[in-house]
């Protein structure tokens, strides 16, 4: 297939691009901020075992919101023409998924079914996957992460249509408050051919079940 680089619109839509400019705090005041929080909680952060872990936070806390440093628009830009016609839905059903919530800070873990209608040119499959992580190492709500994922396909690719679901547990649910494991939270979002047709949404979940019949 022959790849086509298309240009984003000028206007990106709030939340879909790349994450906030702020000015960030050097790595040494992120690690005093860990030492901090250690005391806090009411432990020494400066015996044996806990001496290094600021800096192994710090290490981690790249890994985990990493998608503040990438823009999904950009993954999505790269796309082919080349399809024999096909118009049906492209879906890719199963993304693992490992995000933190905003309001604690604490991981939400799970599932993502993405699919779209393509009009003419679609993108290479790894980059859903790659849209989905993007938008999972950051900060915020499962609504918010749901929501956000389909209005970036959405604006990258001008599909017919695109329907997001996220089955996640949440460990603020779990190990807090009314600790309740295992607890799945599924939300939604459907954009144009799936918001419109029900016939449509109701294919979208059935895909999205049929490897647990399998």
């Amino acid at each position: 297939m022959d790849a086509v680089v298309k240009k984003m619109p000028a206007v990106v839509r709030s939340g879909v691009g790349r994450g906030p400019e702020i000015e960030r705090p050097s790595r040494a005041e992120a690690e005093q901020a860990v030492r901090t929080l250690i005391a806090w909680a009411g432990d020494d952060p400066d015996r044996d075992g806990l001496a290094d872990t600021p800096a192994r936070v710090v290490r981690a806390y790249e890994e985990f919101f990493r998608g503040y440093g990438a823009c999904p628009l950009d993954t999505l830009s790269r796309t082919f023409e080349e399809t024999a016609g096909y118009d049906d839905i492209v879906m890719l059903r199963d993304i693992d998924l490992y995000s933190h919530c905003e309001h604690h800070m604490v991981p939400f873990i799970g599932k993502a079914h993405v699919a779209y209608f393509p009009t003419g040119r679609v993108v290479g499959i790894s980059k859903l996957a790659r849209v989905v992580e993007i938008f999972a190492r950051r900060l915020q709500t499962q609504e918010t992460l749901t929501a956000q994922i389909a209005e970036a396909i959405d604006q990258a690719l001008q599909p017919h249509g695109v329907a997001v679901m996220i089955e996640a547990v949440h460990q603020c649910m779990s190990l807090r408050g009314v600790q309740k494991p295992n607890v799945a939270t599924i939300t939604t979002r459907f954009l144009g051919r799936f918001k419109e047709d029900a016939g449509e949404r109701e294919r979208f979940m059935m895909l999205s079940r049929a490897g647990e019949r399998s």
